[in-house]
């Protein structure tokens, strides 16, 4: 666990938290545990949540609307975890006030939304921080290094999969105009983000989607989420892409989690570990030969954000190479979904 510096940094951050179900109360858990960090604020309509929340900061006002937050002149920033409808305005809002933002992915339901975002936190020269929590992973951050220091020579396949035999238990996940897509928007967008990371984000010179809902494949454009999804990619490098990723499918355990990069000296890997949704490895390959880099455990949850705070209370503003980041995933999934970006 990353834990915040108390003897290089005085300053205590004062944070506003929007949405405390399980996702916002953890990702308020680890910020407190990790110092530094006080929760004065807690803006949540559901009753319960909040009292739970109280447990974890029992000083904090509770507060029923967001822009009280947004108006709070002793915040630092927020910590966004609501609906993926609301993530992009109340960003905005935050933003626009003043605030630092931490946000639940995805940022916005369109790169449009995301590109807005991105430009209120240019104006205001506020940091923006979005919670791409794998990359965070000591698994994920074993094959980065792995990948970049060309231990593996030039990567020209790449294939990731998401099977999550679940899928979400909110309605609001099923609605297109609320969620911005199906099991791409929820689970694809963290395997794009880490390919593209990898890559250094490389222009996608080609895409071909086939999305399918219940086992219908639906028609570009579609205004239904899919449930499951099969897209090939092509960088300006001529690195192939692929992704498959689904909800409720019939994948033999809870999960299967995979970022598997070939190279011309060999092969790397992120997996989740017995179809856990939080256990990881990287492995090694060269020829039939494995080695293992990294196992569990990692206490990864929640370490996006304690990065986040630790620039914040180092005066951090403004990330321009983050913010294109955040911009450059949002266009590859909105050409996988068919709009226009």
């Amino acid at each position: 666990m990353i834990a915040l510096d108390q003897k290089e940094e005085k300053k205590t951050l004062s944070l506003g938290f929007i949405g405390i179900g399980w996702i916002g109360r953890n990702r308020m858990e680890v910020l407190l545990n990790g110092g530094q960090v006080k929760a004065d604020v807690i803006s949540e309509p559901f009753e319960q949540n909040a009292i739970e929340a109280l447990k974890l900061a029992p000083h904090a006002q509770v507060i029923d609307n967001p822009v009280d937050a947004y108006a709070n002149p002793e915040l630092d920033g927020v910590v966004i975890a609501t609906p993926s409808a609301l993530h992009a305005s109340q960003s905005l809002n935050a933003l626009s006030s003043g605030k630092a933002v931490f946000c639940q992915k995805p940022l916005g339901r369109t790169a449009n939304e995301v590109r807005q975002v991105v430009k209120a936190s240019q104006k205001s020269d506020k940091l923006l921080a979005v919670d791409l929590s794998y990359r965070y992973t000591r698994a994920f951050q074993a094959v980065k290094e792995t990948i970049q220091n060309g231990e593996i020579g030039r990567v020209y396949a790449v294939n990731l999969v998401f099977h999550n035999a679940y899928g979400p238990d909110k309605d609001w996940f099923y609605d297109m105009s609320l969620s911005g897509g199906g099991c791409v928007m929820d689970l694809g967008i963290h395997l794009v983000d880490m390919a593209l990371c990898c890559l250094e984000f490389p222009e996608i010179e080609a895409i071909r989607s086939h999305l399918f809902s219940k086992g219908v494949k639906l028609v570009p454009g579609e205004e239904r989420v899919e449930d499951y999804a099969k897209v090939s990619m092509l960088t300006e490098q001529n690195t192939a892409i692929n992704l498959d990723c689904s909800w409720h499918v019939s994948a033999g355990r809870d999960a299967e989690i995979e970022a598997t990069f070939f190279g011309t000296d060999g092969g790397v890997s992120f997996k989740n570990v017995n179809g856990s949704f939080y256990d990881f490895k990287a492995e090694k390959y060269h020829g039939t030969q494995t080695e293992e880099l990294v196992s569990p455990p990692d206490d990864w949850s929640g370490r996006a954000g304690l990065v986040w705070a630790k620039n914040l209370l180092k005066g951090v503003g403004y990330d321009a190479i983050s913010a294109t980041e955040l911009v450059k995933t949002a266009e590859v999934i909105d050409r996988i979904y068919g709009r226009q970006s």
